[in-house]
């Protein structure tokens, strides 16, 4: 069994560490991008059309997904 083989090792501070971070950065990109797209008057794009920024809204959590796989792929490695 494949789960077995990973069960017993540890990982290291540093892989720990990064994984945490990775969590935190995804988070951060994903309430961003919340953030632009449900507050009106959001202070960084005030006078910007609404479409604009639900186009950067979207951009933040679509880069947010991008992350996640990328750390759930590295962490599989």
């Amino acid at each position: 069994m494949a789960y077995q083989k990973f069960k017993d090792r540890q990982k290291s501070p540093t892989k720990r560490f990064l994984l945490i971070l990775g969590v935190v950065m995804l988070a951060l990109y994903l309430f961003l991008g919340l953030t632009v797209i449900f507050w009106d008057k959001f202070p960084w794009f005030y006078g910007v059309s609404n479409l604009w920024k639900i186009a950067f809204g979207l951009l933040l959590i679509v880069y947010s997904f991008f992350r996640f796989i990328r750390l759930i792929n590295h962490q599989n490695d």
